[in-house]
């Protein structure tokens, strides 16, 4: 049977090797003067990878567990995740309503040369602005979160498997 601090350390590192794809998606999309299909394609990929990476341990071995290491540290770890879930819930309800004005325009599939310079995404709907905000301040909420949910996992890991182990 395996052990309980072997499946933790490799939970640990399947967590924070979701870092790295949701740094490079970010750094992708930031750094592209326009998102075609694309670019939205090629930075989900990571950002899926990334989510994957977080949300699979979580299921499957994090929660279950929860209910048997109840205390000050998992609660904490708890609640900060959840509010890292509830801000990527907060991002989705602004992408979800770009991603549908911007394809209803067309934005995706026309070239740079077939594109009207002029048109300033927050011309396409009265709203966009207010889903713009929704989405920057639920990537910054998750990330946020997501980091001090990891700083947490990691001090309780370290006190559960190394120093009190």
């Amino acid at each position: 049977m395996v052990s309980d601090a072997l499946v933790a350390t490799a939970v640990a590192v399947v967590v924070t090797a979701s870092l790295p794809f949701y740094l490079y998606g970010a750094w992708y999309i930031l750094e592209q003067a326009v998102v075609t299909w694309d670019v939205l394609v090629h930075h989900l990929k990571f950002i899926a990878v990334g989510l994957a990476l977080t949300t699979i341990p979580v299921v499957t071995w994090m929660a279950p567990r929860f209910l048997d290491q109840i205390g000050g540290l998992s609660a904490v770890h708890v609640f900060l995740g959840l509010q890292a879930y509830a801000m990527l819930a907060v991002a989705l309800t602004g992408i979800v309503r770009i991603f549908q004005v911007k394809r209803s325009h067309d934005l995706y599939e026309r070239g740079p040369d077939e594109r009207d310079e002029d048109v300033d995404i927050g011309d396409l709907h009265e709203n966009m602005s207010a889903w713009r905000a929704r989405l920057r301040m639920g990537v910054a909420g998750y990330v946020l979160f997501w980091l001090l949910a990891w700083l947490v996992g990691l001090l309780r890991y370290v006190n559960r498997y190394l120093l009190f182990g």
